[in-house]
């Protein structure tokens, strides 16, 4: 359900909550809140909760501190894992400055503008992300280790996987706050799980995306275990993925997938380091189903894109090259404008690539380009980019490419 501001006060006073949590993320996707009192929640939605910025990562210093959480009530959700008496809920709120102009960081924002230009134009960008965590087991001081919860391989079952009740639980739980998983399963790495989530608008998924890795960490905690998200968190293991599904729809069945396809290939060069933000990022790529090469193929899961077989709904593409470091806003704002900008160039598709590339012969290999090597490869990709310059403000510029202190 979609509440109104009215709405959000009236279920306060009648479902008596105590706390209001003011979500936000820093450019790199990390969830922040402020938590208020219900008396200060009229204030919260006419003028907004004023709160020191210059900590947090991209908001500015100490010269620049001041900005404004704007609740958003549509997005109001309890936190299950709260006490029934005294309840505590949850709204993500846009960022202002104290004048009204909107925060150009606030990366939530920015995917609001890319989900308007695409409407504009006359096109709706739907995503379904695919995640993988890692469960390790705490030490003595309730301290993540390097140790595996289990040592089960892809799609075991108990006893083997002794993942399964957390992810049940991670489910349940998400299922209570409105957010419905498609199906979860162990991976190939031990104590590696994977829960996947059904396509929805672009800002539905990114919140969802957000949510699902704070509930991940707060179950797995609740359990004794850490949840990680980290792209190699084991360097001889499978890295995590963030799998992301895309499908643009035009109101008739002329959806244009293959040109959106054809201008993120074009752009994903510039976009990687977004995609993937951190140094272990790119010891994932080129094995364990991660890519290396930029193509795309049916069914093939060697391939930077593929495109499932079609088992109804609307023909999508899957992008295989994330990891759940990255900022969803942020992702899902470039693919939506290097979506646009296939569909406005009407490029050629590249031919598709049906062979195994982690087993291709060389002189197949050689007719690809590759996705960046390395983090401070993709850094200058990013920083020498018309694409980026022109869909990233630059002070989330600087941060990623390491242009200043973070």
């Amino acid at each position: 359900m979609k509440y109104s501001a009215q709405e959000v006060l009236q279920y306060v006073q009648e479902e008596d909550v105590k706390f209001i949590r003011l979500a936000f993320c820093d450019v790199f996707g990390r969830q922040k809140n402020i938590s208020i009192m219900p008396q200060e929640l009229p204030r919260a939605f006419a003028h907004g909760i004023a709160f020191d910025a210059s900590s947090v990562a991209g908001f500015g210093d100490g010269a620049r501190s001041d900005l404004l959480l704007h609740p958003e009530p549509e997005t109001l959700t309890q936190l299950p894992w709260r006490p029934e008496h005294g309840r505590v809920v949850r709204m993500f709120s846009g960022i202002s400055y104290p004048d009204g102009r909107p925060f150009e960081c606030d990366t939530r924002y920015l995917l609001k503008k890319a989900v308007a230009a695409a409407e504009k134009a006359g096109y709706r960008f739907d995503f379904g992300a695919e995640q993988e965590f890692y469960l390790f087991t705490l030490d003595e001081d309730g301290k993540a280790t390097r140790i595996p919860y289990d040592e089960a391989g892809y799609m075991d079952v108990a006893p083997d996987d002794r993942g399964e009740n957390i992810r049940r639980e991670i489910c349940l739980t998400l299922e209570q706050m409105g957010i419905r998983p498609e199906s979860s399963h162990h991976e190939e790495g031990p104590g590696q799980n994977e829960i996947d989530f059904r396509y929805s608008d672009a800002l539905t998924a990114a919140d969802n995306a957000i949510t699902f890795q704070n509930v991940a960490r707060i179950v797995a905690h609740r359990n004794g275990l850490a949840a990680d998200f980290s792209a190699k968190p084991l360097p001889l293991k499978p890295g995590n993925g963030f799998h992301i599904n895309i499908s643009v729809n035009t109101g008739d069945e002329d959806a244009p997938l293959d040109l959106v396809i054809t201008g993120i290939m074009d752009k994903i060069q510039d976009m990687t380091v977004f995609l993937n933000p951190q140094a272990d990022s790119y010891q994932r790529f080129g094995s364990n189903k991660a890519p290396k090469y930029i193509s795309w193929s049916t069914e093939n899961r060697s391939q930077l894109i593929r495109v499932p077989a079609l088992a109804g709904g609307n023909r999508r593409a899957e992008l295989r090259s994330p990891d759940p470091a990255a900022n969803p806003y942020l992702a899902f704002t470039l693919l939506i404008h290097a979506g646009l900008q296939g569909i406005a160039l009407r490029g050629k598709l590249p031919e598709a690539m049906d062979y195994n590339l982690y087993r291709a012969d060389p002189s197949i290999l050689s007719r690809l380009k590759q996705l960046p090597c390395d983090l401070e490869s993709a850094r200058q990709a990013a920083w020498e980019s018309p694409f980026i310059q022109s869909c990233v403000p630059a002070a989330i510029r600087d941060i990623y490419c390491a242009r200043q202190s973070e």
